[in-house]
Formats: structure tokens, sequence, C-alpha cells
């Protein structure tokens, strides 16, 4: 198997069509996942040079996908719509498809803040080995637009019921800032661990938070 990662082209723009599909499908799965993305959309993406994309070369195929948004006049970025075809789970691939479109934020907008959120511990866990933290929801981007991406999520109203505060997903952000500020007397493992444990706190506390919310918004329903 020989897979190609790197910055999409137009060579790849017909691939489109498929990638929204992927999207589409693994959100479903996942019952979140921001708004449907139309193939001209991820075009324009690739056209810009805001987009990573697996190709499995033997024979064509696309094996993964994500693209660069920006937000609040570049203060802020996201790397959104990552995908794995189903064939090629369970490779590591969806960690190396983050690590190049993390790299590719890095070098277009060196002093952005990259952002995410997510329900998706394995991609916590990418994300955290990166050096985002988790944080809430008022650390990240305030553009309309992006919250509007939420409207197609089933848990649209316990995001808006909580004033845009808080939701299901874990809200996670890189701050190049504070990453030049950060102590060197531990090794790169050793932060990576304390990282993640702080996460998976940060987690089971947002969980339990949400799970009583969810409750009582439920109840106030009924």
């Amino acid at each position: 198997m020989n897979i190609t990662i790197t910055v999409a082209n137009t060579e790849h723009l017909s691939f489109a069509e498929t990638i929204c599909d992927l999207m589409e499908e693994a959100a479903k799965k996942r019952g979140t996942g921001i708004a449907k993305r139309a193939p001209e959309y991820i075009q324009d993406k690739i056209n810009e040079g805001k987009a990573v994309i697996a190709v499995d070369e033997q024979n064509n195929q696309l094996a993964g996908f994500c693209y660069i948004e920006n937000w609040d006049h570049n203060k802020y970025i996201a790397n959104s719509g990552l995908i794995v075809h189903p064939h090629y789970r369970k490779l590591g691939l969806g960690r190396k498809i983050k690590e190049r479109i993390f790299q590719l934020s890095r070098e277009k907008y060196p002093n952005a803040k990259i952002f995410g959120i997510t329900t998706s511990m394995a991609v916590m866990k990418i994300n955290s080995d990166m050096g985002y933290r988790p944080v809430t929801f008022s650390e990240l981007t305030q553009d309309e637009e992006f919250w509007q991406g939420c409207q197609s999520c089933p848990n649209y109203d316990i995001l808006t019921s909580e004033d845009r505060k808080d939701c299901l997903c874990t809200g996670m952000l890189y701050d190049p800032q504070k990453e030049k500020n950060k102590p060197k007397n531990q090794s790169e493992s050793e932060q990576k661990a304390k990282r993640w444990e702080q996460f998976k706190r940060f987690v089971r506390l947002h969980k339990i938070n949400i799970k009583r919310k969810t409750k009582s918004i439920f109840n106030f329903k009924k």
C-alpha cells in the first residue's frame, strides 16, 4: 500500500464529491458534525492551498482529507473535516493527516490560534500531543459564521440553551504565544503525558457538567 499525504492541488479536485459524502457519513455515525459541505466548497479549499489529502497511489483511491478554515480575520484557524476512508482506517492515517494539516496551518498562519471542537477522544489525543489544551468555548472564535455551522448537529439545542458557552463537544486550542513561553525543563514526552492527563481530567468534568445540564433541559421541555 503506497499512500501519499500531500497538500491538495488541482489534480485532486475530482475527489471533492467523494470527500463530501464521507464527511456526511462520518457525521451521521458520530451523531454530531459540522454543516454539510458542498463539493464546490471543498474545491475552493483545494484551489486555495488550504487542504491536505491522502491518496493510495496504487489505484488512485482517496484515503483521507482535512482542510483549513479561517476566522476573525485569520486570528483563529480551524483544521476541519478530517475524514479517513473506511478501507484505510486503523493504520494511523488520521494522525498523519492531522499532523500535516497542523504543519500547513503553522506555515501559512504562524501567529494564529488553532482550535477545534470534537467529541472524539482519538482526535483529542492527537491534538493534545501537538500542543492543544482543553478550553471553554469563550476562548474560541466568536465569529457567527463558525457557530452557524453547528446548526445541522442534533445537539444544537444544547449549544443554544447554554448561550454558546458549552455543548457535548470539547473545545481545544493551540496558542503559539503560550507555546513559546512554556517551560523548557521537561522532555517532550513528559509534556505530552502531562497535557493528556489534564485533557482527560477536563473531559471527565465536562461530561459530568453537560450530563447535568442536558437532564435539566430535558426536564424543562417536558
